[in-house]
């Protein structure tokens, strides 16, 4: 029986549950809460300047304008931006989280001096928050003369989605109970057999969810593109978003299909892997 079912039937004599009623109507009301911004922006992608103009808000667009998809992929140049952010981030993502899964397991359980301090290190680096360190990250991109390339905007990437990728893999590797391992040690496997092939088809649920996190924050991120890639030829979808505002025009309609076009990649990504996202969020929550 589902949650709603048991909210509304009877319990004793003909009564409800009110908490789990209330429950129901405190969700609804925050899905209403998230939703409406979503709703606003794909009507408005829909309709002229004039019709936003004349209408409110939320109202369904009456002729549906779908020229302006079309000149907003024109106008944001999204040929080169979408390119640009596929490119980074199915180079940065899958790297960043495989990386992070090797240096998790040697840190849970490869028996080494220093492992303790290292991972602490890593926490550390989780506690950083990368615009207070923008400056120093371009001193150090330029310095290698990496402004405007794919790598100079990678490695920052990387550096940043690292340590807490290891962190979140470390509690998940230091739960898989040591019999696994210790019976793969026995029978003469390596370290890197045993993580590629217990470890890694175990916490297949966990890399999921890490990897689409990742993706989103990747294919999103603003700030650091902005600093290091500062030739609109290698702008990725974020800032192609400038050119749908000025000081004195704005597009509504091509501005919001332009925001559309943006979040729908992330989107389907996540409708792909959304059984493998919520399967990665509960593992490890409940022991046997």
């Amino acid at each position: 029986m589902t949650l709603f079912a048991q909210a509304f039937r009877p319990v004793g004599s003909n009564r409800v549950d009110p908490l789990l009623v209330a429950l129901w109507i405190g969700l609804i009301l925050l899905a209403v809460i998230w939703i409406a911004p979503f709703v606003f922006i794909v009507f408005t992608s829909l309709k002229s300047n004039a019709s936003v103009m004349g209408t409110g808000a939320f109202a369904p667009p009456t002729d549906l304008a779908f020229d302006n998809y079309v000149a907003a992929w024109a106008r944001g140049n999204f040929s080169t931006t979408v390119f640009n952010g596929v490119l980074i981030t199915f180079i940065k993502v899958p790297l960043g989280v495989f990386l992070s899964a090797m240096a998790a397991y040697a840190l849970a359980r490869v028996p080494m001096r220093g492992s303790r301090p290292l991972f602490l290190l890593c926490v550390f680096g989780t506690m950083i928050p990368f615009q207070v360190m923008l400056a120093p990250i371009f001193q150090q991109v330029n310095a290698f003369g990496l402004i405007n390339t794919y790598p100079g905007i990678i490695l920052p990437y990387l550096a940043f989605g690292i340590p807490y990728q290891v962190f979140i893999l470390h509690g998940f590797f230091s739960s898989v109970p040591k019999e696994l391992s210790e019976a793969a040690r026995i029978d003469g496997a390596s370290h890197f057999t045993i993580f590629r092939r217990i470890f890694l088809p175990v916490s297949l649920p966990a890399l999921s969810a890490l990897f689409i996190l990742d993706f989103v924050a990747t294919w999103n991120e603003f700030a650091m593109a902005l600093v290091i890639l500062q030739d609109p030829r290698k702008w990725t979808l974020p800032l192609g978003l400038m050119t749908f505002q000025s000081q004195f025009q704005s597009d509504y309609g091509q501005l919001n299909a332009a925001i559309v076009m943006t979040v729908l990649p992330a989107a389907i990504v996540y409708l792909m892997f959304q059984r493998y996202f919520v399967a990665g969020l509960t593992a490890g929550a409940v022991k046997e």
